[in-house]
């Protein structure tokens, strides 16, 4: 049986991945936990996504269009955001299909170390 590449463009496996993320395994840098956030809008995975926002900026509910297809990320540029980082910026593009048009996110989003686990904290203005 084939298995599944992971959305977020490492060229592994989606379960040695951001699959074992998405199942509870920490991120171990803040860009992981950004290829991880990606890749689970491409699987649908509202939860993780809900899981890993900073409680200062998260959601209550967040409901994702099935209609969008994530196509690729291309990871521009990381700051900081290493084992002994508390914050972190990555700049990237994510690619996606809606409507049968393409379309490009661009975003520098913030990241932060709480209690030991990355959070993601939302985009830079």
């Amino acid at each position: 049986m084939d298995r599944l590449a992971c959305p977020c463009g490492l060229g592994d496996d989606y379960e040695s991945c951001c699959g074992r993320l998405h199942a509870g395994a920490p991120a171990p840098t803040a860009e992981s936990l950004m290829r991880s956030r990606y890749s689970a809008f491409a699987v649908g995975d509202a939860g993780y996504l809900l899981r890993t926002w900073h409680p200062s900026g998260r959601p209550r509910t967040l409901s994702l269009d099935p209609a969008l297809r994530w196509t690729r990320l291309a990871v521009l540029e990381t700051r900081d955001g290493g084992l002994f980082d508390a914050t972190c910026t990555v700049q990237f593009r994510a690619m996606y299909v809606q409507q049968g048009q393409r379309g490009v996110l661009a975003e520098t989003s913030r990241f932060v170390r709480q209690d030991r686990h990355w959070t993601y904290l939302g985009p830079i203005d």
